[in-house]
Order: C-alpha cells, then sequence, then structure tokens
C-alpha cells in the first residue's frame, strides 16, 4: 500500500468496513448489473470518516480556483457541507426541482454571475448528474469548471465531463480502490480481477456529440429530434405562425368559443377546450376555425378510465376531431392502450396527468397494434396547481415517456426537467402577464419567465385572454413576449 497515501488507504479501508463499499451482484438503477456497489450515503451516520474525507478532499483541490461549493443532490450534500464549514468557501445548494412557493429557485444560497463553482459529487459512471448540475448552475451565471469526486468508477464519466469542459479531481478511481482492498485482505484477488474485467466491458461511448440543450435550441432543429407526427405538425405551426402560445377556451357555449377562436386564431398554436362543459355542444362546430387560422385543437378531458368509451363514444366523439387530448397515468397502460387500439384511426395527441404517487406503465401494446399512430402523448409531470405531485413520481413520468420516443409529444410541467431532451415538448399551464396566485392556489408566471426561466415551449394563457375586453389584442401581446423570450432563450 506504499504507493499510495496512507491516509487515503486507511479511508478507503474504512469504507468497505461500514459497507458503504459492497461487492456481490447489485442492479443499477437504469437497470444494469455490477459486481460492486458503492453506497457513500452511509457516511452521515460517521462523522470523524466523513471530516477524514474533506481533509483528503481538501487537499486533492487545493490548487483548483474557485469561489463557491455546490454538492450534487443528494449524496454529496453532507459532504459539501462539511467541506464549506471546514475551509471557510461558501457553498450553495442545488434543487433537484424548484420550489412551487416563495422564491421558486433552483440555486439556493448568496451568489452572483461570474462566481466560480467547484461541484462536489461522491460517485461519477457516466457524468449525468455532474451535467445536470452544471447546467442548472450555469442557468444563473455561474461558471463551472472542476468536479471534485469520492470515487471514479473509471467508466467513461471523466471523458464525457472533460467534452463540456469540466475537469475531474478523483480521490479514488476503481483500480486504485479495488487495489488498496486487495492489499488490504479486505477482497481476493478473483473479486479484484472480476471489477476490472467488468469495468472494461462497460464503458459510457465516447467521442460522441455533445448532448444538446433543448433550450438552447431552435423549434426548427428541434423536428429533427422527434419521431412524432403531431409534434412535427406542432412544431411546423409554431414556426410558420411564429407563436408558442396556447389558448384556454374554458367557455360554455359554442357561439362564444367560436367567436374567441376567431379573435384569437391568428395568434396560437394550439386551442384548448373542455367539452364537457359546453351547454349546446356539436361536433363540427369548431374545426373549420381551426382549419382556417392553422391551429391544432386540445381537448382537456383528462381521460382515465372506461377510455374506450370516453374517447370515442357519447356526445362528444373526441377521437373524431381532437389533435391533442389529456389522460391521467394513474391508471397505467389500460388508458393509452385504449386509446392506440380505438376503431377511428388515431390522430391526437394525449397529455397523460400525473397526479398520483404511482405511476402507470405505457404498454407495449401501444406500439404493436396494427391501428396506425398519429398520437402524441404529454405526460403530466407537474401541475400549476398547488398540489401533491412529488418528486419520485415527476421523475418516473419522465423516465417513462423517454422509453417512448414515436409516442410521446412531451410533458406537461413547471420547470426545465429534461433539458437534454430536444425531441420532446414542454407545456407550461399557469401564464399571466404578471406572476401571483390566484385564491385557488393557481400559481402564475410571467411569459418571460415561463419560456427562459422555466423552460416552457408552449405556454397556456386562460383568463388572461378569455377575460380581456380585446382577446385579439391582448393574445397578440402574449404572442410576441413569449417569442421574444424564446428568441431570448435561444440567442437567435
Amino acid at each position: 500500500m506504499s504507493k499510495y497515501d496512507s491516509k487515503l488507504c486507511e479511508f478507503a479501508i474504512n469504507l468497505f468496513k461500514i459497507d458503504a463499499i459492497k461487492f456481490g451482484n447489485f442492479q443499477t438503477k437504469i437497470g444494469m448489473w455490477t459486481p460492486v456497489y458503492c453506497d457513500l450515503r452511509m457516511l452521515v451516520s460517521y462523522p470523524k470518516l466523513l471530516e477524514d474525507l474533506v481533509h483528503i478532499m481538501h487537499k486533492k483541490i487545493q490548487n483548483v480556483s474557485f469561489d463557491i461549493i455546490c454538492g450534487v443532490p443528494y449524496t454529496a450534500l453532507p459532504i459539501a457541507t462539511v467541506l464549506s464549514i471546514k475551509t471557510g468557501y461558501p457553498m450553495v445548494m442545488r434543487r433537484k426541482e424548484a420550489k412551487s412557493y416563495g422564491t421558486k429557485k433552483l440555486i439556493e444560497g448568496n451568489y452572483k454571475q461570474g462566481d466560480k463553482c467547484i461541484i462536489i459529487e461522491d460517485v461519477i459512471t457516466s457524468g449525468s448528474s455532474v451535467l445536470e448540475t452544471a447546467k442548472d448552475l450555469q442557468n444563473e451565471g455561474i461558471i463551472v469548471t472542476d468536479v471534485v469526486v469520492v470515487l471514479n468508477r473509471e467508466q467513461g464519466g471523466e471523458d464525457v465531463l472533460q467534452q463540456d469542459g469540466v475537469k475531474t479531481h478523483a480521490l479514488l478511481t476503481m483500480t486504485q480502490l479495488v487495489e488498496i482492498l486487495e492489499n488490504a485482505g479486505c477482497i481476493d484477488t478473483s473479486v479484484h480481477n472480476k471489477v476490472l474485467q467488468y469495468l472494461s466491458q462497460n464503458q459510457v461511448q465516447l467521442n460522441q456529440p455533445k448532448m444538446l440543450s433543448r433550450l438552447k435550441m431552435t423549434y426548427n432543429d428541434r423536428i429533427n429530434y422527434t419521431e412524432n407526427l403531431i409534434t412535427k405538425q406542432l412544431l411546423k405551426t409554431i414556426i410558420v405562425k411564429q407563436t408558442n402560445l396556447c389558448v384556454a377556451a374554458d367557455l360554455t357555449q359554442t357561439s362564444s368559443i367560436l367567436k374567441l377562436a376567431e379573435q384569437v386564431g391568428p395568434h396560437i398554436c394550439l386551442f384548448k377546450l373542455h367539452t364537457d362543459i359546453i351547454e349546446d355542444f356539436n361536433v363540427d362546430f369548431v374545426q373549420s376555425v381551426a382549419s382556417k387560422h392553422n391551429f391544432l385543437l386540445f381537448e382537456d378531458r383528462k381521460l382515465s378510465d372506461i377510455v374506450e368509451y370516453q374517447f370515442n363514444n357519447g356526445i362528444f366523439h373526441i377521437s373524431s376531431w381532437a389533435n391533442v387530448v389529456t389522460a391521467h397515468s394513474v391508471m397505467g397502460k389500460g388508458t393509452l392502450d385504449a386509446i392506440k387500439q380505438s376503431n377511428n384511426p388515431v390522430r391526437c395527441g394525449v397529455f397523460l396527468l400525473a397526479q398520483s404517487s404511482t405511476v402507470g406503465i405505457i404498454s407495449e401494446a401501444i406500439k404493436q397494434s396494427n391501428n396506425p399512430v398519429r398520437c402524441g402523448v404529454f405526460l403530466l409531470a407537474q401541475s400549476s396547481t398547488v398540489g401533491i405531485i412529488s418528486e419520485a413520481y415527476t421523475k418516473a413520468t419522465i423516465e417513462l415517456g423517454k422509453e417512448y420516443n414515436d409516442l410521446v409529444i412531451g410533458f406537461v410541467a413547471q420547470n426545465p426537467l429534461f433539458i437534454d431532451s430536444p425531441g420532446y415538448l414542454q407545456l407550461t399551464p399557469g401564464v399571466q402577464l404578471e406572476a401571483n396566485t390566484d385564491n385557488l392556489d393557481q400559481q402564475y408566471n410571467s411569459p418571460e419567465r415561463v419560456i427562459i426561466d422555466k423552460g416552457g415551449d408552449i405556454a397556456v394563457v386562460g383568463r388572461g385572454i378569455t377575460k380581456a375586453e380585446e382577446p385579439a389584442t391582448v393574445a397578440a401581446q402574449y404572442k410576441h413576449l413569449l417569442w421574444d423570450a424564446y428568441k431570448q432563450r435561444t440567442q437567435i
């Protein structure tokens, strides 16, 4: 063990002793199997070991220039906290999602644009968690060039980070760790060799194009990143009309809806209805206006149970005219299965509402059906109304959607949750000229904030337009503000 620093060797052995490093056969969160599992969350129960770690870490980064510290949530947060206390460097904290109240910030703490931040991480494999944190920091004008990590698994993450201009400072590599543990008698040679063989056979693909951020890409460029026909149609409408505005026509009379559609039609890409509140509904009443002004029809029905009847039958016959609908994911794969197996050719996109602590799974049958698919699905990951959607549910919804890139249009969300996926669209409701909260806990954001800060691609405006004395004038105002925000975000 003489080739390694004695303090580092002692620390590595202690990690093994507290079960922070385990050997066997473990499944990772992405479904892969690994012979070694690193659970550095155990460190919070061992303050002396955490203090030893910070001492080694501080020594490692003595020649790195930085102003502030930020730990990748959540395992690295206590490490960053102790490092901040021991060194005197200020710490900022990145949230995995913004609060729905107060400042609604993703980065908490005292910082200013131009501050140089060093990221603290426990383990890197692909480097994706570090890049997510770096992007959120950079969105606030903070400079990120370095990350210090306890353990580099040597599976390509360091090279991925380097491609994005982030240098990795690792206290330990996996090769060093297993060598130290073998020399100390903690593991035998067969385990050592099994780990090294695993590393050589499980590498992140290198020399790939840098991950593009949808927030910086134009709508035109993003057409090439989607396989969904409704998404392509919607993007083309957005581009031709230069509008990312959706109007929510929550009105009860067809005459009022038709009048509104004529007024706002030139300024919108989507026209959202609640047909179940329309007192004199008929199937044909709005289609002519949609064709005249080139916008898509969006039925906000929130399909969930007996979907085959809700979607196809009754007086609304949604499947015969709507381009986009909403649906709950709580009932699982049966919801979209029913839509897909409709006798009518599927010609609508679906916003799946995920307002539960559990998430359903879209069935493979949706893809395998012989019916022609011209359907896009929007999964609701977050809501503009204060509610009980959990972070875990939001994350599961995003992961679910990414499994079906030929079916899912995107996500209804209040924060930029899928920056690295330009083929998906973010629909953000709750938009008014001035941000506020109403007496029903509905959260409103300004057009600029929704597009630039919140990551919205399409903004939904309801009463701000429908209650206006001159809806056409106000819709045009929203259209220009939203489009200018998009141009500012993409720097075009």
